[in-house]
């Protein structure tokens, strides 16, 4: 379908407006509003132009763990959002200055990635792709 453009927005599910929008806020993304909507939803912004929808309706009981990413069962699903970056050494640094453990690394054909993860185990790659 030739109409689509491109992402306009990927929304995760979280427990915690104030500790996303800190965890966020942190990696540049702007507080744009919220909570809106029957869900509710927040949205933060980075200034590349990256768009979250922090939708606020996740159980305070439901499990730390993240079901798409952990265990042997895979479901199906959305696993993670991948944040292209033009530097992986200073954007790993940066990412842990701010105290944000990296959970994984790889280099697949001169592609550079690292993941973390959120608040609520969403996970987030950092993402260079390979340079021509």
């Amino acid at each position: 379908m030739k109409d689509i453009t491109r992402i306009n927005h990927v929304g995760l599910r979280v427990r915690d407006l104030d500790v996303s929008r800190e965890f966020y806020g942190k990696l540049g993304f702007e507080f744009i509003v919220g909570p809106v909507g029957p869900e509710p939803v927040a949205i933060v912004e980075h200034p590349s132009g990256v768009n979250i929808n922090l939708i606020l309706n996740a159980s305070k009981d439901a499990p730390r763990k993240n079901v798409l990413m952990e265990g042997d069962m895979k479901y199906p699903g959305y696993t993670h959002i991948a944040l292209e970056i033009t530097d992986y050494d200073s954007a790993k640094s940066n990412v842990e200055a701010l105290g944000f453990p990296i959970t994984g690394e790889v280099e697949y054909n001169g592609a550079q990635f690292f993941f973390i993860r959120d608040p609520d185990d969403n996970v987030i790659e950092f993402h260079q792709p390979t340079r021509s």
